[in-house]
C-alpha cells in the first residue's frame, strides 16, 4: 500500500506541475485491426441492464414503503390491498424485463475484435510517438528535481517545502554573465522571500558548480550564484 500511495502522489505531481496528461499534438492513427475492443452492442445492452435495474430498486423500495395505518378500517384495507397488489405486479414486470435485458446481453460479448466492427463504429487512438518523447524528458526533468530536493532539504527547517522552493527558483528571472576569457557562463539568480530560502539557494549552487557542467554545444562552464554574492 505504501508503494502505491507513492506512485499515486508521484503520478498526481507529475500531472500538477509537469502537464503528464497533456496533449503533445493533434491527430490520430489506426489501431491494430485485432485490437479487442469492448463490444458497442454489448455496451448499449449492458446501458439497459442498468437502467432497468434502478427501475426494480425503485418499484421494490415503492412496494416496502406502503403500509397501513395503526387502526385501518375496512375502506382503507381495501385501498391498500388493491395498491399494494398494483405494486407487487409492476415489481414482478419490471424484474421479468430485467432478466430479458440480462440474457440479452450475455448472448453479446463483451469484447471484440475492432475488424469485426461497421467500419462507422471503428475508431483511432490519439498519436503517441511526440507525447512518448516528451513525458520521456518530463520524467528525467522529475528525476533532476528529486535530486535537487535533496540538496535543498539539507539547508531547511522542513523537508516538504524543497519542492515548493524549487519551483519557485525555476520562475525567479535570472542575469546571465559570460566571461569568455575565464570560460564561464555565470547564472545569478535574485533573492528569494526569506533568508532561509536564500541560503538553500546558495547551497544547491553550490553543489550545481562542483560539478562543472558545460553549456550544452560551448565551453563555457556553468557557475550559479545568488545576485550580490561574491
Amino acid at each position: 500500500m505504501m508503494a502505491r500511495r507513492c506512485q499515486e502522489n508521484f503520478l498526481k505531481y507529475m500531472r500538477e506541475h509537469y502537464g503528464l496528461d497533456r496533449l503533445v499534438e493533434y491527430g490520430t492513427t489506426p489501431l491494430p485491426a485485432t485490437t479487442q475492443v469492448v463490444n458497442p452492442a454489448w455496451r448499449q445492452a449492458d446501458h439497459t441492464v442498468r437502467r432497468q435495474r434502478a427501475t426494480v430498486t425503485r418499484r421494490a423500495a415503492a412496494f416496502g414503503a406502503a403500509s397501513l395505518s395503526a387502526d385501518p378500517v375496512a375502506p382503507e384495507l381495501e385501498r391498500f390491498t388493491r395498491e399494494k397488489g398494483q405494486l407487487q405486479a409492476d415489481l414482478i414486470a419490471a424484474q421479468a424485463q430485467l432478466a430479458m435485458h440480462q440474457a440479452a446481453r450475455t448472448a453479446q460479448a463483451k469484447h471484440v475484435e475492432l475488424q469485426t466492427l461497421p467500419v462507422e463504429q471503428r475508431f483511432a487512438q490519439l498519436r503517441a510517438e511526440k507525447k512518448h518523447f516528451v513525458d520521456t524528458i518530463k520524467l528525467l526533468a522529475d528525476r533532476a528535481e528529486t535530486a535537487m530536493a535533496g540538496v535543498v532539504r539539507e539547508k531547511l527547517a522542513r523537508a516538504d517545502d524543497a519542492r515548493a522552493l524549487l519551483r519557485a527558483l525555476y520562475l525567479t528571472p535570472v542575469d546571465l554573465v559570460t566571461n569568455l576569457a575565464a570560460s564561464t557562463l555565470t547564472v545569478r539568480v535574485h533573492h528569494q522571500a526569506a533568508a532561509l530560502q536564500d541560503a538553500a539557494a546558495a547551497h544547491l549552487c553550490a553543489e550545481l558548480n562542483a560539478t562543472e557542467t558545460l553549456f550544452p554545444g560551448t565551453e563555457l562552464r556553468l557557475v550559479y550564484q545568488l545576485s550580490g554574492a561574491p
